[in-house]
Order: structure tokens, then sequence, then C-alpha cells
């Protein structure tokens, strides 16, 4: 009975066996190459699938999702003979597992030299300069050559990114030396601009200033003019409504000399040849009041009489 038992544990375990390697489960975003007697029969997509065991084997499981592959940094030659190391970046997908299994031993180590070698090709075109400020014409044509060349592969190169472009240390010292110089060129145009600007708006203030200070001064000349040009008016009215005789006029001009010696710097007296009119006109005035008709007024009460004098102008 022994035997018996032992033979059925085996068949037991053997069919267990086969039950498992029957089923075969895919993950999601994943596909199985399925050989049968090592020649390529079928993809097993995601989910439960039932081979033939012992017969057919499964070959390569792929993952079908996006992958992101960095590659470390690589020495590269530029247009002006310049050293630079750049990082890459590569995010890929698989397409066809099939292609990607058959087509190329190792699509990630293919897909890397694929990469440093098209990077020097497009570097090897470039000046420094152009290459640090170039990155993303760059990535297209990296990008342009990898998608061509992974095609039949199975594989398509959704993008490539630099991570960093690192030049030598003696051009980083220059670079940084022209960067500092460049932005003490900026800050000085900038601080000349202030100066420039704050003295066109202290001028532009300073002629507003004496525009308005001169339009002052003209009304203010206006109005003081149009004012005594009325005044005048007036007295002018009012003389000729009061229709004044000469005798009037003399006793104003009379009035006038003191006016004319005001002042202690006046040394020189310009008598005006109306002052001789005047006087006959006052002469006249008190010889009217004279019955007499002498040449003086008659004393009255608390009057005195003295000789006439008469002061002669002095002129120095």
């Amino acid at each position: 009975m022994e035997p018996i038992i032992i033979v059925l544990i085996i068949l037991v375990v053997l069919v267990f066996i086969a039950l498992i390697k029957t089923i075969q489960v895919i993950p999601q975003a994943s596909a199985a190459i399925v050989e049968r007697f090592g020649r390529y029969t079928r993809t097993l997509n995601a989910g439960l699938n039932i081979v033939v065991p012992f017969i057919d084997s499964i070959r390569n499981r792929i993952d079908l999702r996006e992958q992101v592959v960095p590659f470390p940094p690589q020495p590269v030659i530029t247009q002006d003979n310049l050293v630079v190391n750049i990082d890459t970046v590569i995010y890929y997908q698989v397409t066809d597992a099939r292609a990607a299994t058959y087509e190329v031993a190792s699509y990630i180590q293919a897909i890397e030299q694929l990469t440093v070698t098209t990077l020097r090709n497009i570097i090897g075109g470039m000046d420094l300069e152009r290459t640090l400020t170039s990155r993303e014409e760059i990535n297209a044509a990296l990008r342009g050559v990898l998608d061509e060349a992974t095609g039949k592969w199975g594989i398509r190169v959704n993008r490539v990114e630099l991570k960093a472009i690192e030049p030598p240390t003696s051009i980083q010292d220059s670079m940084e030396k022209q960067m500092r110089a460049d932005r003490d060129k900026r800050a000085a145009i900038l601080q000349a601009e202030g100066v420039r600007q704050s003295q066109i708006l202290t001028a532009e203030g300073e002629k507003q200033s004496s525009i308005l200070r001169a339009e002052g001064e003209a009304k203010a000349a206006a109005l003081r003019a149009e004012g005594e040009a009325q005044a005048i008016r007036v007295v002018f009215e009012s003389i000729h409504a009061g229709d004044p005789d000469q005798k009037l006029l003399s006793y104003q001009y009379l009035q006038m000399l003191p006016k004319i010696a005001e002042g202690d710097a006046n040394k020189l007296w310009i008598v005006p040849s109306e002052i001789g009119d005047a006087l006959k006109g006052l002469g006249g005035a008190i010889n009217s009041f004279n019955p007499a008709g002498g040449g003086a007024p008659a004393a009255g009460p608390g009057m005195t009489k003295s000789a006439p004098h008469r002061e002669q102008p002095t002129i120095d």
C-alpha cells in the first residue's frame, strides 16, 4: 500500500505544478512573451491566461508603463574645442513587447549608447554659448533621432531632458566674472537713468514754476496797470466834471512843490515851466481879494507884515 500512496502523492504534486504552469496571471500594464520549444508563440496580455505546461514557457515579462532612465554625465566636445559634461534623462515606453524582446538584446543599453553618440554629434556643431542657451533645440533634435531609431525596437521615446551642462572650471570662473561685470554695468545704467530722470523731473518742475510765476507777475502787472488806468480815468473825469479854473490849478501846483523837495538826497530841483504861469494865476487871485490892488493882502488881526522873501533853488 505504501508504494501506491507515494505514487498518488507524486501525481497530485505533478497535477498541482501543471495547474500552476497552466494558469498565468499577467498584471495590468504588463505583457509576457510565450515560447513553445524555444520559438515565439504569442504575447500574453493583462489578466488570466492559459498555457500548455511543460511545452509553453514564459520568455520575458515586460512593463508597458512609461519608464525614466537617467544616464551618467558624458563628456562632449563643443565646436570651439571645449569639453562639457552633460547629464541626460530619457522617458520611454515599450509599445511592442515582441520587438523589444527579439529586435534588440538590451534596449536600455542600446538607448544609452545611441543617446551618447547622437548628443556628441549635435553638440559638436555648436559652440559653448549656444550649447548653454539651446537646451530645447538639443532636446528636440535628440528626441527625433532616438524616436526614429528605437521605433523598430518597439519603444517610443516620449521625452529627452538635459539635466545639467557643466563647462570646465576655468570657463565657469570666466562666465561668473562676465556675469558679475554685466550686473554691475546694468546697475550703473539703472542708477544713471534714475539720476537723469530725477534731473529731468526737477528741471520740468522749475520750468513749470517759472512759467506760473511769470504768468502770475504778468497778471498782477496787468491788474495794477488796469487799476492805475481806472484811477486816472476817474480823476480825469472828476476834474472835467468839476470844470476847474486857472486859480485852482495854480493852487495845486503850489501844493506839489513841497513833495518835489521831499528826501534828504534831493539837492537838485527841477522847476517845471508851468510854475511861472501858476504863480501869475495865484497872484491874480490874491489881487482880486485885495481891494486896494496891492501886491499883498492886507494884514489881518494877528498877522505881521514882513518883507517878501523868495528862496532860490540851489544846484550842486
